[in-house]
């Protein structure tokens, strides 16, 4: 309920002086842009009651044409070791166990955990690498499936941030700044885009942990699939793995969908009343947020059930993606969820973090992801769902070419390197077959093309038919946008097609 001093800060408030003064005006307007835009005839239920109409204004749309209508985005959280992975430099095994000349180091700022060493021992990697695909793409052998499908992929090994640790990595990676409480890239896409489905949410999360034997592993906060200023309905919607995917999301026993039906059309109306007295656009969000919520109880179910699916499917994804919850379970579900609508899936995997035993611990790592890596890929240009799907593979920062700690024989870990790392792309619009950018012979400094986290999310946006400089909220008096307000971000036009 709105309590007194509530309701006499809304009457003291332009926005009720307006919104109450043209009321009649304002929801005549409403009613005309939303039959314009297909909202007022909402579909029936299977019970026959009408869906609630009163639904939030439409979003602003693209600016021209897109080349991808969606978007999975799969982030390792924690750091991979890009040297051991994605970025093969051979002259590090002669340079093994040589002090990493300060030249080459410069003024870089260490973290504390490596910052007092007396020397920076460089690792080569444990790992062979060899090339793949037509493109001669080389890999560690610790990627074999993704080896295979290597010709769709797009290889950055010149990514770059300003940040240094994980939360505030991750955080201006997903968000642009490293200052928390801002939307994330999946809040703005469904700001800007909205939604292609209506019995399912414009932005959804799914989470798995990784085989790291690392006690340590970094905590993922809601505020990275946030909605921050924007209204709530854009928000990530967090997918769990088990029975109950959706908390809150099922009736309480005794209730029926009829009746259900018959509480969620009274509350819009009721809601619909508070609206025009207040002009408060979070209730908008919030209709549309209940209505959603009523159309998933349905959706979800059959979304999460993969009784369906072929032999064939599994055996692509590999038989950990029959356990709910792991890494290519929700790879899979990726597929569908973008299948059934969804704008934007978000995985997160964690356990990436090796400042020690990184030769076992990345080894069962990779053994997470890499089937479930290459199956999604191969999936989804199966189903011709690649030529306007664009896949993402990020993380916040890499690894470090040094040592941390003692170097030994079969064992070395690695530091937070947040001056050179690796991210791939593959799908609509994107260039298959190609490695961007170049660091020196340590991997250390890049030298060719360098592509700032900014300049990545500019390229994401402009795949979607998005100008980033156009996509903005007004917040605390700025223009707010993904890419920032002051700071440069490009399209990175070359790794387009």
């Amino acid at each position: 309920m709105t309590g007194p001093q509530e309701e006499l800060r809304r009457l003291l408030t332009r926005r009720y002086f307006f919104g109450t003064a043209g009321s009649g005006i304002g929801a005549a307007a409403l009613t005309s842009l939303l039959a314009a835009d297909g909202f007022a005839a909402a579909p029936e239920d299977a019970q026959g009651a009408v869906a609630a109409k009163f639904e939030p204004p439409a979003p602003r749309g693209p600016d021209f044409a897109p080349r991808a209508k969606r978007v999975i985005y799969i982030f390792q959280s924690g750091g991979p070791a890009q040297l051991d992975m994605l970025e093969y430099k051979p002259r590090l095994r002669q340079l093994h166990g040589t002090d990493l000349p300060e030249s080459v180091r410069g003024n870089q700022r260490l973290t504390s955990m490596t910052s007092d060493q007396p020397s920076f021992p460089v690792a080569s990697s444990y790992f062979d690498f060899q090339q793949h695909g037509e493109c001669g793409t080389w890999l560690s052998s610790l990627l074999p499936h993704t080896g295979r499908v290597v010709d769709d992929l797009c290889l950055i090994n010149s990514m770059h941030t300003e940040a240094i640790n994980h939360d505030n990595g991750i955080t201006l990676l997903l968000t642009g700044r490293q200052q928390p409480g801002l939307p994330s890239m999946g809040s703005w896409i469904s700001y800007g885009l909205g939604s292609i489905s209506n019995v399912l949410p414009a932005f959804v999360v799914l989470m798995s942990n990784g085989s790291s034997q690392r006690k340590d592993v970094l905590p993922l906060h809601h505020r990275l699939w946030g909605n921050g200023f924007l209204d709530a309905r854009h928000q990530g919607v967090k997918f769990r793995s088990g029975a109950d995917p959706v908390l809150y999301l099922n009736d309480p026993s005794g209730l029926d969908r009829s009746e259900q039906r018959r509480l969620h059309d009274r509350l819009a109306r009721l809601n619909q009343l508070q609206y025009e007295r207040s002009g408060d656009p979070e209730i908008l969000a919030r209709v549309a947020q209940y209505e959603l919520a009523f159309r998933m109880q349905r959706s979800v179910p059959e979304l999460m059930d993969l009784s369906g699916e072929s032999q064939s499917t599994f055996t692509l994804y590999g038989e950990r993606s029959r356990t709910p919850g792991t890494y290519a379970a929700n790879c899979l579900l990726a597929r569908r969820m973008i299948e059934r609508g969804v704008r934007f899936v978000q995985l997160f995997h964690r356990g990436w973090d090796q400042h020690d035993n990184l030769p076992a611990d990345l080894r069962r790592q990779c053994g997470d992801i890499d089937q479930a890596d290459a199956a999604l890929i191969t999936d989804l240009k199966q189903r011709g769902l690649l030529e306007d799907t664009l896949v993402v593979w990020a993380t916040e920062f890499g690894r470090t070419v040094y040592c941390q700690g003692k170097l030994e024989r079969n064992n070395y870990g690695r530091d937070h390197h947040p001056r050179s790392f690796s991210a791939w792309l593959a799908g609509a619009g994107v260039r298959g077959g190609m490695t961007y950018g170049k660091t020196d012979e340590y991997g250390y400094n890049i030298v060719e093309n360098p592509v700032h986290l900014r300049d990545l999310n500019a390229t994401i946006l402009h795949l979607l038919g998005i100008d980033h400089k156009k996509l903005t909220f007004k917040f605390q008096g700025l223009d707010q946008r993904l890419t920032g307000v002051d700071e440069e971000a490009h399209v990175v036009r070359d790794l387009l097609t």
